[in-house]
């Protein structure tokens, strides 16, 4: 069973999900908080699986509630939001989401991600994170990060971040440098824990961030 807790100050909002969620035989909503310091109390408590999080909300928003949940390695976080161009979407992503999803996503997309989520993969494509960054940090609109911290990568390896940050599957990426997808699967496992980051999505915005990548990039 998933377990998840839901996490929005519209209790109609919470109602559906649960509607939508509870109708799964694998999945089991076990709490439901109103703000982000209910949602990092009750995630430090209940131990669920995925926590769905809203990020625009009264007392805590869910940006310093996602940070909280994931430092702490209590649950993952999958952010909801109203827009895709939602700086506080990429706030969240930054700050350890494992993806966001709009809130009129359709119900199996939903379910989909939360499994997703759980088993360890993001949820939000490289693409979509790429426009939140041209937005928000390209065109001079945010200070870059000290690329040196990519000084642990070999060259393969920054290759290969270069190619997850412009939106290539692993097969794609495979296919374009000539190797073999288990060999592939075996860079982006390096690379994340070189650089002790969560999953691609996490990848994808210190690409950015420190210019390995710029938006509008080919």
């Amino acid at each position: 069973m998933i377990r998840v807790l839901l996490v929005d100050d519209q209790e109609l909002m919470r109602m559906g999900f649960r509607m939508v969620l509870g109708a799964q035989e694998d999945i089991d909503v076990i709490g439901e908080a109103a703000d982000g310091l209910d949602a990092v109390q009750m995630a430090d408590k209940l131990r669920p699986d995925v926590v769905l999080m809203d990020v625009r909300m009264p007392v805590l928003d869910g940006v310093e509630a996602t940070k909280r949940i994931t430092e702490a390695d209590t649950a993952k976080v999958l952010v909801m939001t109203t827009f895709d161009m939602d700086e506080y979407a990429l706030s969240a992503l930054r700050n350890g989401a494992s993806g966001f999803l709009l809130k009129d996503t359709p119900p199996s997309d939903l379910v989909s991600a939360l499994r997703a989520v759980a088993s360890g993969d993001a949820v939000v494509s490289p693409s979509v994170t790429k426009r939140l960054l041209g937005r928000f940090l390209g065109d001079g609109g945010g200070e870059l990060r000290d690329a040196t911290v990519l000084d642990v990568l070999t060259e393969r390896e920054r290759e290969v971040l270069v190619l997850i940050a412009k939106g290539l599957s692993n097969t794609e990426i495979a296919r374009k440098l000539f190797l073999s997808e288990a060999t592939v699967k075996t860079h982006v496992g390096r690379i994340l824990a070189k650089l002790e980051l969560r999953d691609r999505v996490q990848a994808v915005v210190l690409a950015y961030e420190t210019g390995l990548v710029r938006p509008g990039d080919a």
